[in-house]
């Protein structure tokens, strides 16, 4: 079966985990892809496993407007042969919170270059990529992976300006990224703390 084939079945596969409730909460809350057939995380999830990491056919899902089909695609996208060039292009065409939040837990925190590209990310002028890298960050934070001086620098020169943002989602982000900074031991705890009170929050 060719790659466009297997689109066409996986796509008629959604129509068995069709959510219309799932569907309608994310249409009330605003969120508005061209298609959404309100399937479950698991349900996608069994659908991944099903499927097995597959590069060409991942290529080929992000690029249908279908909410199913982008989720899927970065729980099928092997981590360890997709380019940072590719990545690239995915973090400019995301443009929903949760696609940004599927595609940071299930394939940008295990790219090889994952440390590299959130920084990057952090700097980014729009909120999306920005969310992008907090989430990624708070993963790396969470396994113990510590940044470098610059990274550190950069990370809660960042944070500050994000925790002050009017975006949600975003002020949410970083403050989970700076919590899990902080769990990285007392030096990042004392660090965080003095760094947020300077813009009067204390959360630490």
């Amino acid at each position: 079966m060719n790659t466009n084939e297997q689109v066409k079945e996986i796509k008629q596969s959604f129509r068995q985990m069709m959510d219309g409730s799932i569907a309608q909460s994310m249409r009330d809350k605003g969120v508005n892809y061209h298609l959404n057939w309100g399937a479950t995380l698991p349900r996608l999830k069994e659908k991944a496993t099903e499927i097995g990491p597959n590069y060409d056919l991942a290529i080929a899902l992000w690029k249908e407007n279908v909410r199913e089909c982008k989720i899927l695609a970065t729980m099928i996208m092997p981590s360890n042969k997709v380019l940072p060039e590719v990545i690239d292009i995915w973090v400019e065409q995301i443009d929903a919170i949760e696609i940004a939040e599927q595609a940071s837990y299930n394939l940008f925190q295990h790219l090889p270059f994952a440390a590299e590209k959130a920084y990057q990310w952090l700097a980014a002028p729009d909120d999306l990529t920005q969310l992008c890298g907090y989430h990624v960050l708070s993963r790396l934070f969470l396994n113990k992976q510590e940044p470098n001086e610059r990274g550190i620098n950069e990370f809660v020169d960042q944070a500050l300006v994000a925790l002050q943002s009017s975006n949600l989602s975003l002020r949410k982000a970083a403050m989970q990224s700076v919590l899990r900074f902080s769990e990285l031991g007392l030096m990042y705890q004392r660090l965080a703390r003095s760094a947020v009170r300077t813009i009067g929050m204390d959360f630490l």
